[in-house]
């Protein structure tokens, strides 16, 4: 039913997001151009009959106006609601948002970012603390068989079997980060490809998914309110994505939310996860009956184009999957604005 009520309405949610956040490409205004692809993803949301709750939004811990941890989305959220909605059969959802995944590669012109959501039906996302998490994606092949507690070098030799292939043909994605040195370096030495990426791994974990995109695992720590949105998409795809929390800033070297490992573990407990070296899979982090991804190129990718400006108008590529339909759709869309002269088609 969310794929049927929600399907196009979700499109239209990372298409607007990523067409405000485009207009900023390569200014080096990362903010704005996050600013902007929230703006842009909220108006657009509110104008849905639904019942939306953020889990996964715009910062846990500071002030943000727009699209925070539990901000509550949709037109039968509003005082009116019962003018709109059939509150009686109305679906409540968790919505997990990233509007621009990747300021950085935004704001200084580089491939890779994505305006991006989840969702699910309330309680069906794992509502992940702004912490940092370790991670592994890799294809369906290999689903079940490769495990985030084994090395990096068993992992490539499993895939590499999986997907009969040897070693040295696979291309791992690891964030550019210091913490990765030692990993880098396995990885070369088992005869791996490494390709390094200085922000945007949502795109990363989901290419494994897909034969032809080059990329066949993703390894290494990021941002677990991202990971959680790669799981949904991955758990649709039927591909292997396991994540595990990271509370200890020594691991992460930079950038971790709380003051000592101690205090992270306590936020932990706060939260009711009493096992913070857990290891979640797809299907915990994603545990809906229905799960729903949504993204749309803002810059170039592996998977998308970006958003491509043209007299009058702009084209847009987008990437749907569904879990009720067992379905990723690619939707190309063109907007027309103004009584466009020309419409591009290339």
């Amino acid at each position: 039913m969310l794929e049927t009520t929600l399907g196009l309405e979700i499109i239209e949610v990372v298409e607007q997001a990523a067409i405000a956040s485009s207009k900023w490409m390569g200014k080096g205004e990362k903010d704005i151009a996050d600013e902007v692809a929230v703006e842009a993803m909220r108006e657009r949301m509110n104008k849905i009959k639904m019942r939306g709750r953020i889990v996964i939004g715009e910062g846990e811990r500071d002030d943000a106006p727009m699209l925070y941890i539990g901000e509550e989305v949709g037109i039968c959220t509003r005082p009116d609601a019962k003018e709109y909605c059939n509150l009686d059969e109305l679906i409540e959802i968790d919505i997990a948002v990233d509007p621009c995944e990747g300021t950085n590669l935004v704001a200084y012109g580089q491939n890779g970012s994505m305006a991006v959501l989840a969702i699910s039906e309330k309680g069906g996302l794992f509502a992940a603390p702004d912490f940092y998490m370790k991670k592994l994606a890799a294809p369906p092949a290999a689903k079940g068989r490769v495990d985030i507690n084994k090395s990096a070098t068993e992992n490539l030799q499993i895939i590499a079997e999986c997907m009969n292939r040897t070693v040295e043909e696979l291309v791992v994605v690891v964030m550019d980060r210091s913490r990765h040195d030692d990993l880098v370096k396995e990885i070369r030495e088992a005869g791996a490809r490494v390709r390094l990426i200085s922000d945007g791994d949502v795109s990363a974990a989901i290419s494994c998914a897909f034969s032809g995109s080059n990329i066949h695992a993703l390894m290494g720590i990021g941002a677990a309110p991202e990971g959680v949105i790669s799981a949904a998409a991955m758990r649709c795809l039927g591909g292997h994505f396991q994540g595990q929390l990271i509370y200890d800033p020594a691991i992460v070297k930079t950038g971790l939310i709380g003051e000592s490992k101690e205090s992270n573990l306590e936020r932990l407990r706060s939260m009711g996860i009493t096992d913070p070296d857990k290891v979640y899979n797809a299907d915990e982090l994603a545990s809906g009956e229905t799960v729903l991804f949504a993204a749309c190129g803002i810059t170039p990718g592996t998977l998308m184009e970006g958003v491509r400006f043209f007299h009058g108008g702009a084209r847009t590529q987008s990437l749907v999957i569904s879990s009720q339909s067992s379905t990723a759709r690619f939707v190309d869309t063109i907007h027309m604005w103004d009584q466009p002269q020309t419409i591009q088609l290339k």
